[in-house]
């Protein structure tokens, strides 16, 4: 038989019985759309952590008080050892790949201000912060060196503070007291949404580290140092060249664990890509298994529609047809079956990622290369599990076929 006359066949073997056709087709279906509806949350993920890591300033360098590990024990933040502005200041006299430094002072604090009152968190830092950290102001401006000096009580305001105390007008020059300390707002900061640990990024106030040092925390050491380095390619000289400065100014001798931690923010990406890689592994794994589950079931209808197609194997033998032929015309209704199942999979899967999109405010991104690759598998399943079925229909006898019953 010509390929012609054996697809001709086959679509007419399927369209035969539309019910049967269309339940064997519901796992590649249901399958083929789960892949996609997964793998493209997966990769929204990814491209989430992404954006939000490259939200915290692009060539940035974290450095933390305390040893991530000494003599093999792990350690952490609060080890005794403290960073302090003598770090700072050394860091910014003699590193050479650096661009910009600040300090970092952390404290929570009930603010009164507009409307009413907001528990949230004061951050303070340097005048070169917003440079370290990619950021930028919806209105008003940023603190000079002169403020951070001067220990000036000026702050800059991010948009949730704006939203819950002054019912999302522009607060510029309005006060607003911290801790009973007032604080004239001088800025609103651009909106940045959720980090990925979950945390509300604009609920924070921004101030002179000098200010919120001896106005409100009471402290002299800071929770940690913001460095960004010149470039990102000198990003690992950077990081070098800063351990090498710290470990003069904490006077470590040489061969002795570091008493701080600096981490890299190439590192912070690779781990939470390969962290999302995986998760988006799972779960096309996990997908995936509906492909099996419609493989089975097509090898199943089709082994059922061999046995009830003995008698019309056996005449297609008896006039001529050979068993070759009667392997490719099931194995053609097989790959039917599947590719079938995997484009209508594929317009579902576009049509659920499109209403995952619309109804949370999760970003999803479809692949081609996945669509493709899953398009690709339903086909190869169809062959897999369809070759048992029709290898049995090629290996009949045509005697003992038109025989049957």
């Amino acid at each position: 038989m010509k390929w012609k006359n054996l697809i001709k066949v086959a679509f007419k073997s399927i369209v035969k019985n539309k019910m049967r056709t269309l339940l064997t087709m519901l796992g590649i279906i249901i399958g083929v759309a789960a892949v996609i509806v997964m793998v493209a949350i997966g990769k929204g993920a990814e491209k989430r952590i992404q954006d939000q890591i490259a939200s915290m300033g692009t060539n940035l360098l974290t450095i933390f008080p305390g040893s991530m590990q000494s003599r093999g024990v792990r350690m952490g933040p609060d080890s005794g050892v403290q960073l302090t502005l003598d770090d700072v200041e050394r860091l910014k006299r003699e590193a050479t790949l650096v661009q910009a430094v600040s300090p970092m002072v952390r404290s929570g604090a009930q603010l009164i201000g507009g409307s009413g009152n907001w528990n949230s968190s004061v951050w303070g830092v340097s005048e070169q912060y917003l440079e370290i950290r990619d950021w930028s102001l919806s209105s008003g401006e940023f603190f000079s060196s002169a403020d951070v000096r001067a220990q000036n009580k000026v702050c800059v305001v991010g948009q949730t503070i704006v939203k819950n105390l002054f019912a999302g007008d522009d607060p510029v020059g309005q006060q607003l007291r911290v801790r009973n300390v007032p604080f004239r707002i001088i800025g609103v900061l651009k909106e940045r949404g959720q980090s990925s640990f979950g945390q509300d990024q604009d609920d924070l106030i921004i101030a002179p580290y000098s200010t919120v040092l001896t106005r409100l925390s009471g402290q002299v050491h800071v929770n940690q140092i913001l460095v960004r380095a010149v470039s990102l390619e000198q990003m690992e000289s950077a990081q070098a060249e800063v351990t090498a400065i710290m470990r003069d100014a904490h006077r470590i001798p040489e061969g002795g664990d570091d008493d701080f931690t600096v981490r890299n923010q190439t590192d912070i990406a690779a781990t939470a890509q390969e962290t999302s890689s995986v998760l988006t592994m799972l779960l096309a794994s996990i997908a995936s298994i509906s492909l099996l589950v419609g493989g089975i079931g097509i090898m199943n209808i089709m082994l059922v529609s061999v046995t009830e197609r003995t008698h019309e194997i056996g005449i297609r033998m008896a006039i001529g047809a050979r068993g070759h032929d009667i392997l490719v015309q099931f194995l053609i209704e097989a790959v039917v079956l599947s590719l079938s199942g995997g484009l209508i999979g594929v317009l579902i899967g576009f049509l659920a990622t499109w209403i995952v999109n619309m109804a949370t405010d999760w970003v999803t991104v479809i692949s081609p290369t996945n669509v493709l690759l899953s398009f690709g598998f339903a086909g190869a399943v169809g062959i897999f599990f369809g070759y048992y079925p029709a290898r049995k229909a090629a290996a009949l006898n045509p005697i003992e076929a038109l025989r049957y019953e």
